[in-house]
C-alpha cells in the first residue's frame, strides 16, 4: 500500500515578481483583494490540499544599493500583508483545508502570537499552522529596531526560547474550559496557572487569557537548512519545510534532520518535510514548458539581483568584477547574512572554487529569482512521476509545498484538474478529508 503525499499551495507570491500580470492571471482584480483569496481557498479544497501557505515579510527589501527604489518599481517580495485576516475569510468559505501563516521570533513577542495562534485556531476550528522563521531581512530587521541582523546562532537560540515559551502557554490553560450552565462556572482554577518564564530572551508571567486550541496546539512548521537550523527545527516541528533544491541535497537534508531529531529523542518518522516545488502542470508537456518560459520575462535583472539580496540579506550589487564562490559565501557569513541560498546551490553545483563574473553571477541570480531554474513542468503523468520518485528518495514522509505559480488562478486550477487526479489514481494522495483539523488532515497518509 503506498504511502500518500501531503500537498500545500504557497500563496507567498501570487501577486509579486511579475506574476500578477501575466496570461491566466486575474483581470480586474489586484492585491489583496479578499475575492481573490476566497477563489483560491475554494479551489484548494476542490483538490484536498492539506493547507494553504504564506511566508511573509515585514519590510520592503531594500539590500540592493540600499534603496527600496528597485523593489517598488517592479514588485519585488512587495507589496504585502499580514495574511492573518485573509486566511480569517478563506476559513469562513471552506471546511476542510488548512492555514499556515508566518511570523519571525526574531521580532515578534510569543506572548502576543501564542495567544494569536489560539485565537486564530478557533476561529478556524483547528486548522491553523505556525510557520516560525529568524528572518534574514535587513529591511524587516530595521522596521523593529534593529541596526543589523542578529548573530545567525543567536537568532536560532532566540526561536528555540520563543517556541518554549509559546508552547508553555498553550499548555497553561490546556483543559481549562468547563462552562457549566447549571452552575455557572466557566472554567477550572487547578488548569490555569502561571509560567513563571524568565530566559536570555524573554520574561513571561503568563498564564493565558485564552480556551485552549481545538487541536492542542497550532501546527509548528519551520523552515532552518543550516546545521543550526536543522537542530532548532529538531526541538520542535511538527513537519519541516524544505528548500527547493536538487535531489541529492534533499537527501542529505533529509538524513541531517533525522539525526538532529534522534538527537533530540524524537522519532524522524513522525516528522515530515514538505519541500518547495514551483511545479507547473499544463494538459501536455509542451504547453506546460511552453508557459515555463514566461517566468523569464517578469522581472529584470536588476529586480532579480533585489530579490537575491533582500532574501540573503547580503548586498549583491557590491560583487567585484569576478569572484569564487567561496570568498563570497564566507563574506556573506561574516556579515550575519544567511549562509545558504543561491551562492551554496551554485557552489553545490558548480565548485566553491569556481571563479565567475558579476554579470554571469546575476544570470544565473534571474534564473534562480523567478526559479525558472528548478520549476519542473509538464504532463500530470510526467509531474507525478518526479514527485514519487523525490517522495520515495527522501524517506516517503511529508510532501511538497506548491507555489511560485506563474499565473493566478490558472495554475492552481490546473493542479486541482490534472495533477491531482493522477496522484490519486497512483494511491498517492486522498480522496477526500477524513479529520476536522489540521493536525488530522497531515496524518491522514494511509489508505
Amino acid at each position: 500500500m503506498p504511502k500518500r503525499m501531503n500537498l500545500g499551495f504557497d500563496v507567498s507570491y501570487i501577486a509579486m515578481d511579475g506574476r500578477w500580470r501575466t496570461p491566466g492571471s486575474w483581470v480586474g482584480r489586484t492585491f489583496p483583494d479578499v475575492e481573490m483569496y476566497e477563489e483560491i481557498a475554494r479551489i484548494a479544497e476542490r483538490g484536498c490540499f492539506d493547507l494553504i501557505f504564506s511566508g511573509d515579510g515585514t519590510g520592503i527589501p531594500s539590500t540592493w544599493e540600499g534603496s527600496t527604489d528597485t523593489a517598488v518599481e517592479w514588485g519585488i517580495t512587495w507589496p504585502r500583508q499580514d495574511l492573518n485576516p485573509l486566511m480569517v475569510a478563506m476559513s469562513r468559505v471552506t471546511r476542510h483545508v488548512g492555514f499556515g501563516i508566518t511570523y519571525a521570533s526574531t521580532f515578534m513577542h510569543p506572548y502576543y502570537v501564542a495567544r494569536l495562534m489560539n485565537s486564530l485556531d478557533h476561529i478556524t476550528g483547528g486548522r491553523m499552522a505556525l510557520n516560525v522563521v529568524t528572518s534574514t531581512r535587513l529591511a524587516d530587521a530595521a522596521n523593529f529596531g534593529f541596526d543589523a541582523l542578529m548573530e545567525h546562532g543567536a537568532r536560532y537560540d532566540r526561536m528555540e526560547e520563543f517556541i518554549e515559551v509559546c508552547q508553555r502557554l498553550w499548555d497553561s490553560v490546556q483543559g481549562a474550559m468547563v462552562w457549566d450552565r447549571a452552575t455557572g462556572q466557566v472554567g477550572d482554577p487547578a488548569k490555569v496557572r502561571p509560567i513563571d518564564h524568565e530566559g536570555r530572551f524573554f520574561k513571561v508571567k503568563g498564564p493565558l487569557n485564552t480556551p485552549p486550541s481545538p487541536q492542542g496546539r497550532p501546527i509548528l512548521v519551520q523552515a532552518g537548512g543550516s546545521p543550526r537550523g536543522l537542530k532548532a527545527a529538531a526541538q520542535f516541528v511538527d513537519v519541516a519545510f524544505g528548500e527547493n533544491m536538487s535531489l541529492d541535497l534533499q537527501v542529505r537534508q533529509r538524513a541531517s534532520l533525522d539525526q538532529a531529531l534522534l538527537a533530540a529523542g524524537r522519532d524522524p518518522a513522525g516528522v515530515g518535510i514538505l519541500w518547495q516545488k514551483p511545479l507547473i502542470v499544463a494538459e501536455t508537456g509542451e504547453e506546460a514548458r511552453r508557459r515555463r518560459e514566461a517566468l523569464l520575462t517578469m522581472i529584470p535583472r536588476e529586480g532579480a539581483g533585489a530579490y537575491l539580496s533582500h532574501n540573503s540579506g547580503y548586498d549583491f550589487a557590491r560583487l567585484p568584477p569576478r569572484f569564487t564562490l567561496q570568498a563570497l559565501n564566507e563574506e556573506i557569513a561574516a556579515s550575519h547574512a544567511t549562509p545558504v541560498g543561491i551562492v551554496h546551490q551554485l557552489a553545490h553545483r558548480f565548485g566553491a572554487s569556481t571563479e565567475m563574473t558579476r554579470e554571469e553571477f546575476l544570470d544565473y541570480g534571474l534564473r534562480y529569482a523567478t526559479h525558472y531554474e528548478t520549476t519542473e513542468a509538464g504532463s500530470a503523468k510526467e509531474m507525478a512521476d518526479h514527485l514519487e520518485e523525490a517522495f520515495e528518495a527522501t524517506g516517503s514522509r511529508g510532501g511538497f509545498m506548491i507555489g511560485h505559480p506563474v499565473a493566478m488562478p490558472r495554475d492552481l486550477v490546473d493542479l486541482v484538474d490534472f495533477l491531482i487526479p493522477e496522484l490519486q489514481r497512483r494511491g498517492r494522495f486522498r480522496h477526500r478529508y477524513t479529520g476536522a483539523t489540521l493536525r488530522e488532515t497531515l496524518a491522514d497518509t494511509l489508505d
